[in-house]
């Protein structure tokens, strides 16, 4: 049924959008149009992703908020910079195997490091109990593995590499489930909230009594 559905798409002026399916060891060729809108969205982001980074970091209050700016701001523009430079080389190079196959495994393996540093200023500028002192490293090592895993099967199992990207996204998360309780006087969890005594609603009305 999906089949020749797929072949009266083909058939259409709208066909020239979409390359067709390649084997699952392969690399998707996308189409002229593709190229350019892959170019365009990531170059788009470079210098929101600069100036917002900027702006992280002198807005930072000590050197922990600094260093999670720096952090943070240099994986958004890795992850950017790359992705472009790669879409413009296989648009506009393609002739280029070897620096195409690079780059791709490049963007492939950014795409890690932005996901630990996105986890950066969380783990670090939140009391998320004692599971987050050791996700702090071990986010890290995870990129690693995921970079030495696009390095020697890049391409040769999309499921496997999926699996990778949904796991390093959500492991890191799970440290939620260390955060400590505090109950203190019936006002619930500030542990989890982050909230002041003072900004709760009982204090508020004792103070103004």
């Amino acid at each position: 049924m999906f089949a020749p559905r797929l072949l009266d798409f083909q058939k259409t002026k709208y066909a020239r959008f979409m390359n067709h399916r390649v084997p699952a060891h392969k690399r998707y060729q996308p189409t002229e149009y593709e190229h350019a809108a892959n170019c365009a969205t990531h170059a788009l982001w470079i210098i929101p992703s600069i100036l917002g980074s900027s702006n992280l970091y002198f807005l930072s209050d000590d050197d922990w908020e600094a260093i999670s700016a720096w952090i943070y701001g240099l994986g958004l523009c890795g992850l950017f910079v790359v992705s472009t430079v790669f879409h413009t080389i296989s648009w506009k190079k393609s002739h280029l195997r070897t620096v195409e196959h690079c780059l791709h495994m490049s963007d492939r393996m950014v795409i890690y490091f932005f996901i630990a540093a996105s986890y950066a200023p969380w783990l670090n500028l939140r009391e998320l109990g004692p599971w987050a002192s050791h996700m702090r490293w071990l986010v890290w090592i995870m990129a690693s593995v995921g970079t030495v895993y696009v390095f020697f099967f890049h391409e040769r199992y999309k499921l496997v590499e999926l699996l990778c990207y949904v796991i390093m996204g959500f492991f890191p998360a799970l440290v939620v489930l260390s955060m400590v309780q505090v109950q203190e006087r019936g006002l619930g969890s500030r542990a989890c909230l982050g909230t002041s005594p003072k900004m709760l609603p009982g204090n508020i009305k004792s103070s103004q009594q």
